[in-house]
């Protein structure tokens, strides 16, 4: 009874696992052979000897009846609560959109690792005994499926592993699910410390071996994804001096990643810049020189030959040597790059600068100019800009993502997607870098547009990329700044449209000809300094080119005085001008004007030429209430000008409307908006030229009253004003006809004659009514029958039925 009662509680040990000690967490679970099991263990000591004198040895128990207090167990098992399992599930299903952060995730807690140790070391130099290497090794098996990395860090004791890796409860479980369920999504797990887990997202099992210099023993971790459970034991390998090893015994559809090309690929992707050396076991080509037996013998024969040609004896030739190479494994380092951004600008050469940026971003051309900079502070980052020598190809789509900054965290690569959050979309094609050390490792989207960080670096990236462009733009030169606007120019612009903030800075960088710098382009400042003395306005001319701005009728006059025009030959040009509105200084605001609007006038007129201007005006009355009547809708209203010299006349818009150019833009697009273009459209103004001939012509035809000539000459004029203001005419055949007519008369033919031939044929080919018809009393004609159409003789056969018919 006895024995059966002793075989019944060994049953129980080997079922419930070796004795219990103390609990480490109240998060945690194992399973524990109850105190009073312990107690019978202990009252069956003095039977020992008697009851199992004869019978085979069971270890297990020898040792669990040898004392009162149980040693350490060999290996425990532990148990996840509940809230735990789900967020392992969340980890391994839902955390991460890409499963290759995996790789970051561990080499960055080696990374963390290896610093600690570096720090204890400073102190206690003990720590680096044995081992003094700071590194991370990482290989892979194809055949067993592995990848196991490795560091020489600070380590881990038993009491480490249940921890760190054990009990997620203690590093914010509770706080992370609450914050998960308030928020919606899981992009806050770098903030809990469980980036460990991510190995999950690719190995279906994960064992950790870890060795901690004030723990004598190295110890096993070890779980299964899915497992609700994971183990820790003494390690018997024990082979680690220092640190700790991960081996992932990765998934069927991450086999790939057993590779040592892609793991490679992966540590420059994320992990180039950490400070201390990846290696990976890979192969590589070894060359050696060997005899080619082919060649050697080919070359025998032909000493050979040519030896008894000349009856001499054949000596030996020199064996001939070929390359081949063989395949040897060996540790690489793959992370040769340093990150410069780390060290002080007075410290790195513009070759390394240069360098970096090329290697980097992949360009080929060196860099317009770069900054270098660290903020300090409440918030803390480095950053270098650059500014790229050529456009990208892909300039021309601004929605794309330019991937153009990179983000850092602690040294390890986040993402470059992330752009419009760290820079505005208007300055996409600054390339750079930043490192902070306040953003959590899996920054997302959402952490980025929420964090009070971000919209600092933000701030700061803006600020100092403007003020490298305006550095660049102070050169004497100037050359570097002429390629850079070639490039980026219409970014700038854009930047006026949209960045308020940093309007006025951004001006200063505009460019534009003019009419007095036609061939070489100015800015505003230099505009400014050639302004008359009495001028207080920034003229522009907008239209399709140089060239047509310059025969624009709107700016005659002015040019002939020598007030100078900014022409704005790009679409986005007035509406920068438009949004910047004025430019000055503080103490004097200049207005930016539209010659094509109406209400400009000539700021250096004197009383005379304003009084003439009026005489004018009283002359040309009848003309101007003509020309109103004749035109009706299609002007709002027409004036006497003062700033036409060689037109007649021209059509400007109102002041709050768009103009000809504006008009034109808005009507290619492919997305435009009809009820918008009808409220926009300006109302079209004529004003006339009181001293041209064919405004004088026009008051002789009034004053002798031949009014149709003089509305004829009227909606010529018009629809010819309509191009050479930018406009486009309603009926291009009408006006083509009317221009042919003109050409007649130039030619000598008699206009009238040929009108009269037309009618008169017009008239005779109308048909008359017939006498019968007539006689119909009142019945009207019938139309004219169709001329009949010639065909084609046919022979028709005597017994032909339609013939008989």
């Amino acid at each position: 009874m006895l024995l059966r009662g002793l075989s019944s509680r060994l049953s129980q040990v080997r079922a419930n696992g070796t004795p219990s000690v103390a609990r480490p967490s109240p998060a945690l679970h194992r399973r524990n052979p109850s105190s009073a099991l312990l107690g019978s263990f202990s009252a069956l000591a003095p039977l020992r000897g008697s009851l199992l004198a004869g019978r085979p040895q069971m270890p297990g128990l020898l040792r669990a009846a040898a004392t009162e207090a149980a040693p350490a167990p060999t290996e425990e098992t532990f148990t996840y609560q509940a809230e735990v399992d789900r967020l392992m599930d969340i980890i391994v299903n839902s955390l991460y959109s890409n499963r290759e952060v995996f790789l970051r995730e561990l080499v960055s807690n080696a990374s963390d690792a290896l610093d600690k140790a570096r720090f204890l070391s400073v102190t206690d130099p003990s720590v680096m005994a044995g081992r003094e290497e700071l590194e991370i090794r990482i290989s892979a098996d194809k055949d067993k499926g592995t990848l196991t990395i490795e560091d020489s860090g600070i380590g881990m004791s038993r009491e480490q592993l249940l921890s760190n890796l054990g009990t997620i409860a203690r590093s914010g479980t509770r706080k992370f699910m609450e914050a998960m369920a308030a928020k919606g999504d899981s992009n806050l797990i770098g903030q809990f410390g469980v980036g460990f887990y991510s190995a999950f997202l690719v190995a279906d099992r994960v064992r950790v071996q870890s060795k901690n210099p004030e723990d004598p023993k190295q110890w096993l971790w070890e779980a299964a994804a899915g497992s609700h459970q994971y183990t820790i034991k003494e390690d018997t390998v024990s082979d680690l001096v220092r640190g700790t090893r991960i081996t992932l015994f990765l998934k069927e559809d991450a086999a790939e990643l057993a590779d040592p090309v892609r793991i490679t690929r992966l540590i420059k992707q994320y992990s180039q810049f950490i400070a201390f050396p990846i290696k990976v076991y890979s192969p590589k080509k070894e060359p050696r020189k060997v005899v080619d037996t082919e060649a050697t013998k080919r070359k025998q024969e032909a000493a050979d030959k040519k030896a008894a040609e000349k009856s001499e004896p054949s000596n030996p030739v020199d064996p001939v040597l070929k390359t081949e190479y063989d395949e040897v494994w060996d540790w690489r380092l793959e992370n040769e790059n340093k990150p410069i951004w780390t060290r002080s600008p007075k410290d790195v050469s513009e070759t390394a600068y240069n360098d970096f940026f090329k290697a980097t971003f992949g360009e080929f051309l060196d860099p317009l100019a770069h900054v270098h900079f660290n903020v300090e502070g409440t918030i803390e980052f480095s950053a270098i800009l650059y500014l790229p020598g050529m456009a990208p190809f892909e300039q021309q789509n601004m929605m794309q993502r330019s991937k153009s900054i990179k983000l850092y965290v602690k040294r390890v690569f986040i993402s470059d997607e992330f752009d419009e959050d760290l820079m505005p979309r208007y300055l996409s094609f600054v390339k750079g870098v930043v490192d902070s050390s306040d953003l959590p490792l899996n920054v997302s989207r959402e952490i980025l547009q929420e964090s009070r960080i971000v919209r600092v670096i933000r701030k700061q990236l803006v600020r100092r990329s403007i003020e490298m462009m305006e550095e660049l733009a102070s050169k004497e030169t100037g050359e570097d700044y002429k390629t850079f606007w070639e490039a980026f120019g219409r970014n700038i612009k854009y930047g006026v449209v949209e960045d308020t903030e940093n309007r006025e800075k951004l001006s200063k960088l505009l460019r534009f000809s003019s009419s007095k710098s036609e061939d070489n382009l100015t800015s505003l400042d230099e505009y400014v300094s050639r302004m008359k003395p009495t001028q207080k306005s920034i003229y522009y001319m907008a239209a399709d080119s140089v060239q047509a701005a310059r025969a624009a009728p709107f700016v005659e006059a002015m040019v002939a005085k020598g007030i100078e025009v900014l022409y704005l030959t790009e679409p986005i040009d007035e509406a920068c001008v438009t949004n910047l509105a004025k430019y000055g200084d503080k103490d004097v605001q200049y207005d930016l004007v539209d010659v094509s609007k109406e209400g400009v006038t000539l700021d250096e007129e004197g009383d005379e030429e304003k009084a003439a201007a009026e005489a004018a005006a009283k002359e040309l009355q009848p003309v101007v209430e003509f020309l109103k009547k004749s035109l009706g809708e299609r002007v709002e209203k027409v004036t006497v000008s003062n700033r036409l010299l060689d037109s007649p006349c021209a059509l400007v818009t109102s002041k709050f409307g768009w103009s000809a150019n504006m008009e034109r833009i808005m009507r290619s697009q492919a997305m435009g908006d009809v009820r918008a273009m009808e409220y926009m459209r300006g109302r079209k103004i004529m004003e006339i030229n009181p001293k041209h001939d064919i405004i004088t012509g026009i008051k002789t035809l009034l004053q002798e009253k031949d009014e149709d000539r003089a509305r004829d000459l009227a909606e010529l004029l018009y629809e010819t004003s309509l191009i050479t203001s930018g406009f486009q005419v309603d009926s291009p055949k009408d006006y083509a006809s009317k221009v042919f007519t003109l050409m007649k008369i130039a030619l000598g033919y008699d206009i009238l004659s040929e009108a009269e031939e037309q009618q008169a044929q017009a008239t005779a080919a109308t048909p008359t009514v017939t006498s019968s018809a007539a006689s119909g009393g009142g019945a009207t004609s019938a139309p004219p029958r169709p001329a009949a159409t010639p065909v084609d003789a046919e022979v028709v056969s005597e017994d032909d039925p339609w013939k008989k018919a």
